[in-house]
């Protein structure tokens, strides 16, 4: 009998290779490579130093800083002693201050240690210039053109003339002592008001009284003025305060000073700290130097914004007589101290020094 044959094997189709392909490369968002960074471990902790070795360094840091005691820089900031007495505060100032002690004060160093822009230092006897900064420098003298005002008025009115004031001059700004306009008053009162308390308004009075009227009375003041050695003043105003075309210089004020203090009437005046008018009013001394700077005589004191601070006064100290001059300060009175100690200390050494020659 024959046998079958097996069927053939059915043919199964060959399988497809598969071909790899590369995984496509993930681009980290912000906040993903922020969340990935942050997920990273912190690096790890470096070794603490040994105890043996913090203790060396310490003792290494500590003579370093005995050693270098004694050889700090001297600008450099060092740390007081308990023991040692805190010392006073100093307020800042826009110029430098020096950390030593300045001494004496000099020609070379005063013009740095006074405020006021023009000055002048002069012997009250022969008017020798024994310092001078910027000293014909003109500027607007403020009330101490009063001077001149009180001392034409103490040379054309009597003391017991009475003088009317107008409403023009009732309206003068302050300083003044309120006067009450169509209301007569004694010259002597008025003088002392302007000498002493600066008054603007009794400065109009006696101007009115004697010229007429303010605009003459200050032409008046500038004839006066250059007949009594200020050359370069001009008057406009018989109050000081600012006006066009006013002007004096620090020399000029000297000049004037020292020539008015040889009125008997006017320098008892300027010695006075107050005096009491004839009506009861306390007519209080301007010129604080009276009670503040050894050997003050008598002076005048001005103030206007233009003007700054000045000053005109004169001092004796030890047989020596002197005058200052203030233009343009800041600080009138630390100014005033620095130059009156200056101008004495000077004639004092000039005086030794012919002594031994």
């Amino acid at each position: 009998m024959q046998k079958k044959s097996k069927p053939p094997a059915k043919s199964t189709p060959a399988k497809r290779k598969k071909t790899a392909i590369a995984p496509r490369p993930k681009v980290a968002t912000p906040h993903k490579a922020i969340a990935k960074s942050s997920s990273r471990k912190p690096a790890p902790a470096k070794k603490a130093k040994s105890s043996q070795t913090v203790q060396a360094t310490k003792g290494r840091v500590t003579a370093a800083k005995r050693q270098a005691k004694g050889r700090q820089c001297p600008t450099a900031r060092t740390r007081k002693p308990v023991s040692a007495k805190p010392s006073r505060s100093v307020a800042t100032h826009s110029r430098p201050v020096s950390a030593t002690p300045l001494g004496p004060l000099s020609s070379a160093n005063i013009d740095t240690q006074i405020s006021a822009r023009s000055a002048v230092v002069m012997d009250a006897g022969n008017g020798e210039t024994i310092f001078a900064k910027m000293p014909d420098n003109p500027r607007q003298p403020a009330s101490t053109i009063k001077i001149v005002t009180a001392l034409i008025a103490l040379e054309s009115l009597r003391n017991n003339d009475r003088i009317e004031v107008s409403r023009y001059a009732a309206d003068m700004p302050s300083s003044k002592i309120f006067l009450e306009p169509s209301k007569s008053y004694l010259a002597e009162d008025l003088i002392n008001a302007v000498l002493l308390a600066s008054a603007n308004d009794a400065s109009v009075a006696l101007a009115e009284k004697i010229a007429g009227s303010e605009e003459k009375f200050a032409h008046l003041m500038t004839l006066s003025a250059k007949m009594w050695g200020a050359k370069n003043t001009v008057c406009r105003t018989a109050s000081g305060l600012t006006a066009v075309g006013q002007q004096s210089t620090a020399r000029d004020l000297a000049n004037l000073f020292r020539y008015a203090m040889q009125h008997d009437q006017f320098a008892w005046r300027m010695k006075e700290k107050s005096i009491r008018t004839s009506y009861g009013k306390d007519l209080r001394n301007h010129n604080k130097a009276l009670w503040r700077i050894d050997g003050a005589v008598g002076g005048k004191t001005g103030y206007t914004l233009a003007a700054r601070q000045t000053y005109v006064g004169q001092f004796s100290r030890e047989g020596r007589t002197i005058v200052v001059a203030i233009m343009g300060s800041e600080s009138m009175w630390a100014d005033l101290r620095k130059l009156v100690d200056y101008g004495f200390n000077k004639k004092k050494t000039e005086q030794i020094a012919r002594a031994g020659t």
